[in-house]
């Protein structure tokens, strides 16, 4: 949850009001990341002085603080260092005592921003609060802030000046739990330190010049380990800035005009620049005179020594709402061509191969596994469930889905002959990066489904596949669900690539994927149809079900997630063959019931369980394809048409209409529907 972001000029002449704007802007663009409340923290007039803005509320709302406390705008400052934050909650209440940044003290000599949780949190407030420290918030952010302004002291107490970057090793050793977070310091003027564990972190680059290499050495600690604890001597060194870093040296050997912005996510500096660097975990990014440093407390067999610099390939008019009212709309409208990106390149229609470049090496592994284990949250979940039964088909292999909380409480048995499948539109989900951890130490092969290139789990997993949705902003994940699907049925197809007796069978599914794009064109013509739906029969109800078998089950369960976490009406996805089995008590004339009755070989099924609705005096919205009317108008309350398609692919499809269902429910009950309430789009917290 939360987005971070900073930004950083050296020997760019800048006005306070251009540093706020930047600031400001790149918190608007990560809002979809948490926007219960947000700040910023930038130099102020004096000499030492930091300046510190936060609300409650949505961005907009800390715009309107600053200007209402008339903030000077026109001082001009050719280094400087401001950090920003947009909060989803998790400790505290949304109060301007919660929001952050969060400072050390009275006289903000170390002021932080940070998304995660510090699990050790209560400990850490306990002992400082010995020592003198008053707390002002009930956040665990605000024990990182004090915890530096005690190492600091402590450690020029004892006569030694520490390094910003020796001074946060301190600092991260004694923290638990998951973090990226941003600090600056009026000890430490033009500067800012940077890392992660657990959540996502980049540093943007923006240079006149060249970069001599598009890579950053990254420098590890050689001496004596400068971890501390509080039981301990507490020991200081002296600065140790001996290194230039390779990327940033001039030709004359004058510093370089730069200017650095960090952030949770790439699409808030794309308009800057497009040249990122992404951190990994425990990596630590100090920035200072117009250059950008990677440090490690220690080395490990194995680690990488540089992290690259990479040119990032959106584009800024992709996280742009252009026409549309909403980000989430502008998504379901972007499923042509999505769903075509994601098979760009890969499918060859007129030879019926797949080619996954990421998988390609790791093939006959995959192969060889006793068993496929599936792991996600969420929507990715029942992008999941949705593909579970054509990989079982076409691979002949035992295939397991887990919600990825849950296979941890249980710490399922996990084994070497294994491969596990991890799905997520961030790759950055707490929870499936920790599932992925326990899969990894145990030996299994992974396999990443990921949409954000860059993040945690595309780098941590064996291989992978990449499915180029494009940035979704939305809350509530639409295009990321159908490419998710689409990128898992072509897994299926890879690993069944040789087979004889599938040839016909793939030929069809094939031939089903290069029919979609054009497909879900179709089926968003019934947005007008739809909405005169929610406007005459489901705008005033409290609760709704939605019913589907096989195929569709995973369809019923992610219609009712979207209509639940946008409109905030009950919706509940049930399995049509378990209507009997209590369900059917729920059933009368006022109910609204969505029906999947689309042909496939349970289709009869599915007739038979919507018969039942329909004599204890249910009208179901009838999901159907072209040409059928499972119900006549009297006992249907309405029926959408789609197109038809290959069985397993016919999800893809089917879930458009609610997804439509469920943003005209929210729009029209005047629901902020990019950001529903006590939600945020990276869930990147236990």
């Amino acid at each position: 949850m939360c987005g971070i972001f900073g930004y950083v000029n050296f020997l760019v002449d800048k006005s306070r009001g251009e540093i706020i704007d930047t600031l400001i802007d790149g918190l608007q663009r990560l809002e979809y990341r948490g926007y219960d409340s947000s700040g910023i923290a930038i130099d102020g007039d004096k000499k030492g002085e930091t300046l510190i803005v936060k609300c409650p509320g949505k961005v907009k709302a800390l715009k309107e603080e600053i200007e209402r406390l008339g903030v000077e705008r026109s001082t001009i400052f050719d280094s400087h260092a401001g950090i920003a934050h947009t909060r989803w909650a998790t400790h505290g209440q949304p109060m301007v005592s919660n929001c952050h940044p969060h400072r050390s003290d009275p006289d903000a000599e170390f002021v932080v921003v940070h998304n995660g949780i510090i699990t050790n949190y209560r400990e850490l407030k306990t002992l400082l609060l010995s020592k003198g420290h008053i707390f002002e918030s009930e956040t665990d952010t605000e024990c990182i802030a004090k915890l530096f302004k005690h190492i600091y002291d402590t450690n020029l107490k004892a006569g030694f000046e520490l390094d910003f970057n020796e001074l946060i090793k301190q600092v991260l050793y004694e923290l638990e739990g998951s973090y990226g977070l941003l600090v600056k310091s009026k000890h430490y003027p033009g500067e800012v330190v940077g890392t992660r564990k657990g959540s996502p972190l980049l540093v943007g680059v923006k240079t006149d010049k060249k970069l001599k290499v598009d890579f950053v050495d990254v420098e590890f600690t050689d001496q004596q380990d400068f971890s501390t604890s509080f039981n301990q001597d507490l020991m200081g060194h002296d600065n140790l800035r001996t290194s230039q870093s390779r990327a940033f040296l001039a030709d004359d050997g004058l510093p370089m005009p730069a200017e650095f912005f960090l952030s949770s996510d790439p699409a808030s500096v794309i308009q800057h620049t497009k040249k990122v660097l992404f951190l990994e975990d425990d990596d630590i990014a100090h920035i200072y005179d117009g250059e950008l440093h990677i440090h490690r407390a220690k080395k490990n067999a194995g680690d990488s020594t540089i992290r690259q610099i990479q040119t990032l390939e959106m584009e800024l008019n992709e996280i742009m709402k252009g026409p549309y009212k909403h980000f989430m709309q502008k998504e379901i409208f972007e499923q042509p061509e999505s769903t075509f990106n994601t098979m760009r390149g890969r499918i060859d229609f007129e030879n019926f191969n797949i080619n996954l470049g990421g998988l390609k090496s790791f093939i006959n592994s995959i192969k060889r596994s006793r068993r496929i284990i599936m792991i996600a949250c969420g929507t990715s979940y029942h992008s999941c469930l949705a593909t579970r039964s054509i990989i079982e088909e076409l691979c002949e292999l035992p295939v397991v889905v887990e919600l990825a909380s849950d296979f941890l409480d249980r710490k399922s048995p996990v084994f070497r002959d294994d491969t596990c499948i991890f799905v997520s539109q961030s790759g950055e989900t707490a929870d499936s990066m920790l599932a992925l951890q326990y899969c990894l130490d145990r030996g299994a092969l992974t396999v990443g489904i990921v949409n954000s290139v860059g993040s945690s789990m595309s780098r941590q997993t064996h291989c992978g596949v990449h499915i180029n949705a494009g940035p979704e902003i939305g809350v509530a994940s639409t295009k990321a669900y159908t490419s998710q699907y689409i990128a898992l049925v072509m897994v299926a197809l890879s690993l069944s690539n040789d087979s004889i007796s599938k040839q016909q069978r793939h030929r069809e599914i094939i031939n089903g994927l290069k029919k979609i794009p054009e497909q879900i064109k179709q089926v968003l013509n019934l947005e007008d149809k739809i909405k005169q739906l929610c406007n005459d029969h489901l705008n005033d109800q409290k609760s709704l079900l939605l019913l589907g078998r096989g195929y569709q089950h995973a369809t019923a369960l992610e219609g009712a997630l979207k209509i639940k976490e946008i409109s905030y009406m009950h919706s509940e996805g049930v399995l049509a063959g378990e209507l009997k089995h209590g369900v059917l008590a729920l059933v009368d004339g006022q109910l609204p019931i969505i029906a999947f009755a689309t042909r496939d070989s349970l289709f009869p099924k599915v007739l038979n369980a919507i018969n039942q609705v329909v004599s204890r005096d249910g009208r179901p919205i009838v999901i159907c394809n072209e040409g059928d009317d499972v119900l006549s108008n009297n006992e249907a309350l309405a029926t959408l048409h789609v197109p038809n398609t290959v069985d397993c692919l016919q999800g893809l499809l089917n879930v458009i209409p609610v997804q439509l269902i469920s943003y005209w429910l929210a729009v029209n009950r005047g629901i902020d529907v990019d950001f529903p309430r006590n939600l945020a789009k990276s869930v990147t917290v236990e």
